[in-house]
């Protein structure tokens, strides 16, 4: 009897197990805690900024992965239809959000970019979007405040949890800003032209009044290729401007960058956070510790 007890206690101990798994997957939910979804790893991290804690935030395209050619799983999908909110970057860089969002009947999609000044690709001609603002501390605090509205009309119980870590948000990135037009200060003015592996710095480089030469990958996108004419023109505009560096991205193949560099004699930087963050405790994975690494890797190349 005190076996068949205790049989019957275990198993209703394990299908209460399997029931709290359930619920705690469901949506994305933590410990019973809301779920949000966000599809790049710098808006997951913005929100995270911001929800400190409050809400749980799933982030699709991870640190290292490339988001201009990212495609939405199954899991995903069913993620965003069991979410409560969705923050997306927009501006064509997670398009693969839409087909996901129509197959999973999600309705609270939020674009955190919305206000921002967009810029158009440097390359000549080019008519492209740049989705590429998080590399502009003014950029990051607009989607800061759009990432504490959303949340606070998802979960209005945590609205000043929200409005509060948002302001002290933005005063880091604010004291980020100063710290990084400390260190460009100290470039000469010979010394401040950039080669990118493809067009994702224009927004900093814009803001810290530097000048682009030229990219790698013409476009905003990975996606395009550039032609053997392009890397030659390339090539002669690097011996021409005196470049001092050629800066490729964690999250791209520098196999082409770097046969530029050995080709030109110029150094090369393999290691900018480009279309990613760095990996957990690399003090590079937020937004403005990989803003303030990069500064320091751009200086210490280019100086």
């Amino acid at each position: 009897m005190v076996r068949t007890r205790t049989l019957v206690f275990c198993c209703a101990a394990a299908v209460l197990m399997l029931v709290a798994a359930g619920c705690g997957s469901a949506g994305g939910n933590v410990g019973g805690k809301p779920g949000v979804v966000a599809t790049t790893v710098q808006v997951g991290a913005l929100a995270k900024a911001v929800a400190g804690g409050a809400v749980s935030i799933k982030t699709l395209v991870g640190t290292g992965v490339d988001p201009h050619d990212y495609e939405a799983s199954a899991d995903d999908i069913r993620t965003i239809g069991d979410s409560k909110l969705v923050l997306r970057n927009g501006i064509g860089l997670d398009a693969f959000l839409d087909k996901a969002v129509a197959g999973s009947g999600q309705k609270n999609v939020v674009t955190v970019t919305g206000g921002v000044k967009i810029r158009k690709g440097e390359q000549a001609g080019s008519k492209e979007d740049d989705p590429h603002v998080w590399h502009n501390p003014e950029n990051d605090k607009i989607m800061v405040d759009n990432i504490a509205r959303a949340l606070s009309a998802a979960f209005p119980a945590n609205a000043p949890t929200f409005q509060r870590n948002a302001d002290a948000y933005k005063k880091r990135l604010d004291d980020v800003d100063a710290e990084i037009r400390k260190l460009i200060d100290t470039l000469p003015a010979g010394n401040r032209t950039m080669v990118t592996n493809h067009d994702a710095f224009g927004y900093f480089i814009e803001r810290y009044g530097l000048e682009f030469v030229g990219a790698v990958i013409p476009n905003v996108s990975t996606a395009a290729e550039a032609s053997a004419r392009q890397i030659a023109d390339l090539e002669d505009t690097i011996r021409r401007k005196k470049v001092r560096a050629v800066f490729a991205e964690s999250s791209l193949d520098p196999k082409v960058a770097k046969q530029i560099a050995r080709d030109t004699g110029v150094k090369i930087v393999d290691d900018l956070y480009g279309d990613s963050l760095g990996p957990p405790g690399s003090g590079a994975d937020t937004v403005d510790g990989m803003l303030l690494a990069n500064a320091k890797t751009i200086v210490d190349a280019l100086r």
